[in-house]
Parts: C-alpha cells; sequence; structure tokens
C-alpha cells in the first residue's frame, strides 16, 4: 500500500471554539492561523500513519480586540511562551460516517488524551483536478485540564466564562500528488 499525504485547504477549512460567558450566551472564536497533515494508506483514514494538527495562538480572533488579547495573556494561552496548541492524533476508528479521533492536545505545556467525533464528508475530486477529502470535526475540553484557569464571579455570583470549551472544526484536506 501506498503512503498518501494530505494538508489542509486553509481557504476551506475552519477551526472553531465555543465558550459561555455568564451562562447565558455563547462566545465564539476562532483561530486563522493552522495546519494539518495527515498520511495515510492509500485513501484510507482509518489507516492513517500520522495525523498533525497545529493552530498559532497569536492568531485567535473572537470578535473583540481587548477579550483577544486577554485569551493571548498568561491567564489563559499565553501566547509569548506558548506560541502553538496541538493535536497529535493516535488513532482514527469508525465506519460509513461517523468516526472517533483519539489524540493527545497539547495546550500551553500540558497534553491530556482527547476524544473528537469526526463525521466523513467523503472524497471528491475539484473542478482543478485536486483530490480533496472533507470533514466535520466535534469536541469539548474542560479549560481549566489546560492551565486556563482564569476565573471571574459576578456581584451575584455568576460565572464569567464556563470551563467547558466545545470545539467545531470543517476539514478540508488536499491530497497531494
Amino acid at each position: 500500500m501506498a503512503t498518501t499525504k494530505w494538508i489542509i485547504d486553509p481557504a476551506h477549512s475552519e477551526i472553531q471554539f465555543k465558550v459561555k460567558h455568564l451562562m447565558i450566551t455563547t462566545v465564539t472564536g476562532y483561530f486563522k492561523s493552522f495546519n494539518l497533515e495527515v498520511e495515510t494508506e492509500d485513501e484510507d483514514f482509518t489507516k492513517a500513519s500520522r495525523i498533525e494538527f497545529t493552530a498559532d495562538i497569536d492568531s485567535i480572533n473572537t470578535n473583540n480586540d481587548q477579550r483577544d488579547t486577554h485569551l493571548k495573556s498568561d491567564d489563559f494561552f499565553n501566547a509569548e511562551q506558548f506560541k502553538q496548541l496541538r493535536f497529535i492524533g493516535k488513532s482514527f476508528e469508525g465506519s460509513g460516517d461517523n468516526y472517533k479521533l483519539h489524540g493527545d492536545l497539547t495546550i500551553r505545556d500540558i497534553t491530556k488524551p482527547v476524544t473528537l467525533d469526526v463525521e466523513y464528508g467523503g472524497i471528491v475530486v475539484d473542478p482543478y483536478g485536486q483530490t480533496k477529502a472533507g470533514f466535520t470535526v466535534d469536541g469539548k475540553v474542560n479549560r481549566k485540564e489546560f492551565n486556563l484557569t482564569w476565573d471571574a464571579v459576578t456581584e451575584a455570583g455568576q460565572v464569567v466564562v464556563s470551563n467547558e470549551i466545545k470545539l467545531h472544526c470543517e476539514i478540508q484536506l488536499v491530497k497531494q500528488a
């Protein structure tokens, strides 16, 4: 079997996160700069020998400059010291359209195992002759497990930022020649 290399198509991919604010609304953020490389056996992603994702912390964007600056500070990601978050996939299992992606997520200097739900969209050849594979990836992590521990409570006792972070990614990979 031949090893096939895939890279992310950043123009057709999104890396988002969602967090409850004051426990009454959800704030959405995303990373503008990220990379994903996958190596498979032919076009079989369940036999991936390498799945490596990185996102540049300095590219975080929540459509609010003040909040973005706070997220990049030592209260949260500490972008000055920890330039990237990293996910290394260990296994991709399932069948049909629904899969589980198991791997290690590193934020700051802490690595924890996570499992992500993956919906496989299929493989197509685009109008330019490029073979592309599509995935929707969803998951949840507890921010405090990664030393993102800043907390505040309102006068009424409401938590300002929830501990649970929801992840949502739309991924399009391009097969390399």
